[in-house]
């Protein structure tokens, strides 16, 4: 089924994903999430999108509308924690509609500290993938605490089944940033791996424990897991 034909779908809608259908027309796949990023943004009452890819352990992110948009999505990473993280194991939308108070402060409390410190007050992460899959999530930034209408999730809905579409259709080793986007996963583990032989302890706490030295120095999972890798920084068994 079209999104045109859906029950509800508007002229607004429609406009909307003609507006997406031009955005991506002709592009290389690779370009095509961080210009729907940038749209996301122009038809959506958003100040920011990202993307982000998910395996298991860290999130690497995609493309970001902005630097704001772009810190979230790592602050999120290092955590191991946020609407996005939330999404992309549920593989269901998850609106946060007000991270300066009520229960989306109590269910992601230091990831709401960090976005409501940079003036986000709404996050809204939707799922990249299929009903068995889940690739990633789309992120949506909001400045003011509120809810997505009706038709704006079908348009947010749209714009994550056209990122979709466009990484299924990547194939692996042809695109370079995807494959440097690997590395960077990739060097994570290899930093878990190190640290479990260092200090004698399993994936998930050298895991927990690399996010935690990252978010406590100011720094992303994946710079740590550089430091890690390169022997510039070694953590401590008391840390």
């Amino acid at each position: 089924m079209r999104p045109s034909d859906e029950p509800g779908w508007s002229s607004e809608g429609a406009r909307a994903a003609e507006v997406i259908a031009g955005e991506v027309r002709g592009a290389p796949p690779g370009e095509v999430p961080g210009r729907l990023c940038e749209t996301a943004v122009r038809l959506l009452p958003v100040a920011g999108a990202s993307a982000s890819l998910h395996g298991e352990g860290v999130p690497v992110r995609l493309c970001a509308s902005g630097d704001r948009a772009s810190y979230l999505a790592e602050v999120q990473a290092t955590l191991g924690d946020g609407p996005c993280v939330s999404a992309a194991k549920s593989g269901a939308p998850v609106l946060a509609c007000d991270l300066s108070a009520g229960a989306d402060v109590g269910r992601w409390p230091v990831f709401a500290q960090q976005a409501t410190a940079v003036g986000v007050r709404a996050v809204y992460a939707l799922p990249l993938g299929s009903d068995a899959v889940c690739l990633g999530t789309l992120d949506l930034y909001r400045d003011t605490p509120g809810g997505l209408s009706g038709p704006q999730l079908r348009v947010a809905r749209l714009v994550a089944g056209v990122m979709t579409v466009a990484l299924m259709a990547l194939p692996r080793g042809e695109e370079a940033w995807l494959d440097e986007l690997a590395g960077d996963h990739d060097e994570v583990y290899q930093a878990v791996g190190m640290i479990m032989a260092q200090l004698g302890v399993g994936a998930e706490e050298a895991l927990a424990r690399l996010r935690a030295d990252a978010f406590a120095r100011g720094r992303t999972a994946h710079d740590v897991a550089r430091d890690v890798l390169t022997h510039r920084h070694r953590l401590d068994r008391d840390h």
